[in-house]
């Protein structure tokens, strides 16, 4: 897992990418992003490794509030946020939702912030990007880029998306295996797009 936000510049994620692909160490990483980057302290980035290794900055000129939670296996952070208690909710709907898959876990942990709070601002983008360590390709790659109530929408494009997570990842595998997707949609009585009526 890799983040930058509060401020975030693309380059960084990028270069913490590359930074990554050498081997290099959460900790490391995060050095050479500070001494390379001045407005370092305007950022809020996260590594977290499957190895369960991570390094967090939450840099004092993110707009408050800002913070972020470590537990096994998760990092929560945020920031233009009403306070602790939208992070804290966060991290605990990721405690409750073990029983389900990540994306979905990742949405619901997203949800729970909202509904505590989330940005002092209100709402305007939402991202769900998930990888699969077998692919080279996320399996999840979803954006709401501007919207009243982006999370609300997120839900309904993701639970008409989360079906077609195996057809995707066929089709990309393998596309002469898979029926065209409008006729995978049809033999599985599903609608053709998220807004079709039911």
């Amino acid at each position: 897992v890799l983040t930058v936000q509060a401020h975030g510049d693309y380059r960084q994620l990028q270069r913490a990418k590359a930074l990554l692909q050498t081997g290099q160490s959460p900790e490391a990483i995060l050095e050479t992003l500070c001494h390379e980057d001045a407005y370092f302290t305007y950022r809020q980035i996260a590594l977290l490794l499957n190895d369960g290794r991570y390094a967090v900055h939450t840099g004092p000129k993110a707009r408050p509030w800002a913070g972020e939670i470590v537990s096994e296996h998760m990092i929560v952070t945020g920031n233009v946020l009403v306070g602790p208690p939208v992070l804290e909710t966060m991290a605990q709907a990721w405690a409750r939702s073990v029983d389900v898959e990540l994306e979905e876990r990742l949405l619901r942990c997203v949800e729970a912030g909202r509904d505590a709070g989330g940005q002092e601002e209100g709402q305007t983008s939402c991202a769900l990007e998930v990888f699969d360590d077998r692919y080279a390709f996320p399996i999840v790659n979803l954006r709401i880029d501007v919207s009243l109530e982006p999370i609300a929408e997120m839900r309904k494009i993701f639970n008409w998306f989360q079906p077609l997570i195996p057809y995707y990842i066929q089709r990309t595998l393998d596309p002469s295996a898979v029926a065209p997707k409008k006729a995978f949609l049809e033999q599985h009585g599903l609608p053709v797009n998220p807004y079709a009526p039911t």
